[in-house]
């Protein structure tokens, strides 16, 4: 015990609980093959599980990853815990329970394969989070293909999901933690110098895992404990605000890379028309493709400034480039990807990832929910693409089902269904 009856009422509270935020194992699965997707992890992967409570997501990791995990808390009944079950699981010997300020975190640089924080970057803010968290990501160990396999940082904040939310939403988070929604958690991200390699936002599922459990022991618990009648109170009236207006706010993970060093992407500009169009020329060795960006540019329906992305090469010259114009799906708008290219002294050695996770970046960014592709299946899932056809999209057109693909790009799950209308300039 303290001399804090407030913190000691709410440890209390929390102790012996099976999770001490909104998750769940497939929450952490989820995540975890987003990760996977972007690109592999060791066999025997470092993973730093920061704010990690009785180390659920610690466990879970070490048992079904392999990896070997460093835990970190501040509370040390909660470290207790998981060493205890870690031994329980025959994971002793693979998890680390460490008592330290995940503000000022004691590892030396490039330290993890991954730094994995579901609902704890709040404690030290968002921000801070992924500029201080970004120096213990491994750097680039080696390359496949071109594919960079550096660290991943997987992180989970709570975001508005509704662009005006109520005054009693407002009021409650604006006293405990300030929200901001996905896309603003999205360009944090960006600024902090990451590509965004998947979202998933939490299901209602999640929440219930948390609240069921704490509800009940705030129901059971003994009012007249110093502080605990103000603990019962904090969570009584937190469960009402999700029971209440649950649907303006969530949970969203976020699967965050470094970006690839070697290549400055930017957007393009009028002056990179004529090295876009060598590079596309180049690239497909037939100029079909460099005539469609010049109809798509000169269709105001189509064309989404911004999302035209180059690549540059060191020397400063445009080495790939990736375009993202407006299409329908039904009634919907959507966005399509295509075409992508990298000029050939450049291809297979990430400058067309690089370009193609900027501009998907940019889309989330400017708003946009939805990116199909009509690509390679096994290079397109990299990027978080999946068949359309589990979305219910089809094309007009007969093309092998795995090779028309769909991103949700803000994890919601919420993409409209139907046809997909490419723009004329198509030609399909």
């Amino acid at each position: 015990m303290s001399d804090n009856a407030p913190y000691d009422a709410f440890f209390a509270l929390h102790h012996g609980l099976p999770r001490q935020g909104p998750g769940s194992d497939d929450t952490t699965r989820r995540l975890l093959s987003l990760v996977t997707l972007a690109g592999p992890l060791p066999a025997r992967p470092r993973v730093l599980d920061l704010g990690c409570g009785p180390g659920r997501s610690a466990l879970l990791l070490a048992a079904e990853a392999g990896a070997e995990v460093t835990a970190v808390d501040l509370h040390e009944p909660f470290l207790a815990e998981l060493r205890l079950a870690a031994e329980a699981r025959g994971l002793g010997d693979a998890v680390h329970a460490v008592r330290a300020d995940m503000g000022r975190l004691p590892h030396p640089d490039g330290s993890f394969d991954l730094v994995w924080a579901e609902g704890s970057a709040y404690s030290i803010g968002f921000d801070h989070a992924l500029r201080s968290w970004r120096r213990l990501l491994s750097p680039s160990a080696s390359r496949r293909g071109g594919t960079c396999t550096g660290g991943t940082l997987v992180v989970t904040e709570c975001a508005w999901t509704v662009g005006d939310p109520s005054p009693a939403a407002r009021a409650f988070w604006d006293r405990r933690y300030p929200l901001r929604g996905t896309a603003a958690n999205v360009a944090a991200a960006v600024g902090a110098g990451y590509h965004v390699a998947g979202v998933h936002r939490q299901p209602e599922s999640d929440w219930d895992e948390y609240y069921g459990p704490l509800g009940e022991r705030a129901d059971a618990a003994d009012p007249a404990v110093p502080g605990m009648a103000e603990a019962i109170a904090a969570t009584r009236e937190e469960i009402a605000m999700r029971r209440e207006h649950g649907a303006e706010y969530d949970y969203t993970g976020y699967v965050l890379r470094p970006a690839d060093p070697r290549w400055r992407t930017r957007p393009g500009t009028d002056a990179d028309v004529a090295a876009v169009r060598a590079v596309i020329a180049a690239a497909f060795a037939r100029g079909a493709e460099a005539e469609l960006v010049d109809r798509l540019r000169e269709d105001p329906s189509a064309w989404l400034p911004g999302l035209s992305y180059v690549a540059e090469a060191p020397d400063g010259t445009v080495a790939a480039y990736a375009l993202i114009t407006r299409c329908r799906v039904g009634d919907a708008p959507a966005t399509a990807l295509a075409p992508v290219a990298v000029a050939p002294a450049y291809q297979r050695q990430g400058a067309g990832q690089a370009v193609v996770r900027a501009v998907l970046d940019a889309a989330r960014l400017a708003g946009e929910r939805l990116v199909l592709v009509l690509g390679h299946p096994e290079y397109y899932p990299r990027f978080g693409f999946t068949p359309a056809s589990r979305y219910g999209i089809r094309p007009s057109f007969d093309v092998p089902d795995e090779a028309m693909m769909a991103l949700d790009l803000d994890g919601s799950g919420k993409v409209p269904q139907g046809t997909i209308h490419y723009p004329r300039a198509f030609g399909v």
